[in-house]
């Protein structure tokens, strides 16, 4: 019997590594993107959301956005006089740390500011971030949104649910169909306090009740305008919550490192 060809044995060794190739790329994609674009923003993220990112480069979509690795792209703007590819962009090296990016763009910074300032979409948190604000759940029948509006607007929440809270710590029963916690007016369930680091339980729990915490942030660190040549340093710092290993510019699509 013939052996198949599926059944190939390919060795690591000889497999084609794109690393040095990505990096080089990148390296000489922002040398380039500095003699084409007047304006160089270094821009901080909280609470880093692809979906969010993607919607900043179709808004922006005459400009060219750079994120992650940071070391290449300081080294891309210089590390001093002699190797900047533009007069004082060696200045934005020092910006370049933590959760931050590099945006090109022919838009002023006065257009660029307000638009971040206008584009803050809510998510859900993430385990590992810390809490924005404190959640309880009420005491009594349980709602879909727990009790973030009015009994009147809500709904009780479906008691195939039941079983899921109960797995996640939520002291609940079924009465008639319906999912009850503790006694009515009672002392209600504690899901998360203000500045506490939030667990997987309890960002499923935030989920479920459709509590959505996580504010997506763009803001401008720093930048760097060709006529001027001038870096302004506005001290803006993103608290870089929820950011994964990921580089985008703006021919190549969304690239997930750590997700």
């Amino acid at each position: 019997m013939p052996r198949s060809k599926r059944a190939k044995i390919i060795h690591t060794s000889k497999t084609t590594k794109k690393g040095k190739q990505l990096t080089l790329k990148t390296f000489a994609a922002i040398q380039a993107s500095t003699a084409q674009y007047p304006h160089l923003y270094v821009f901080a993220v909280d609470n880093m959301r692809n979906s969010y990112l993607k919607d900043v480069r179709a808004h922006l979509s005459s400009s060219r956005l750079f994120f992650g690795k940071t070391k290449v792209m300081a080294a891309a703007l210089g590390r001093d006089a002699s190797t900047e590819p533009a007069p004082q962009t060696s200045l934005l090296a020092p910006q370049l740390v933590g959760a931050v990016g590099l945006l090109f763009s022919e838009h002023g910074p006065e257009y660029v500011r307000e638009y971040f300032a206008g584009f803050m979409p809510m998510d859900y948190a993430r385990a590992g971030t810390v809490a924005t604000r404190s959640f309880v759940i009420p005491s009594g029948v349980v709602y879909s949104r727990g009790g973030e509006v009015p009994a009147e607007e809500d709904v009780p929440m479906a008691h195939s649910m039941e079983p899921g809270l109960r797995k996640l710590g939520v002291p609940t029963r079924l009465v008639k169909g319906k999912i009850v916690l503790g006694d009515e007016g009672g002392e209600g369930y504690t899901v998360c306090k203000e500045g506490e680091v939030l667990g997987s339980g309890q960002t499923t729990l935030l989920k479920m009740f459709g509590v959505a915490t996580a504010e997506f942030r763009v803001v401008v660190k720093a930048y760097w305008s060709r006529d001027s040549t001038e870096v302004v340093v506005l001290g803006g710092e993103g608290k870089g919550q929820g950011s994964g290993g990921m580089e985008i510019d703006g021919d190549d699509e969304l690239v997930d490192d750590e997700e």
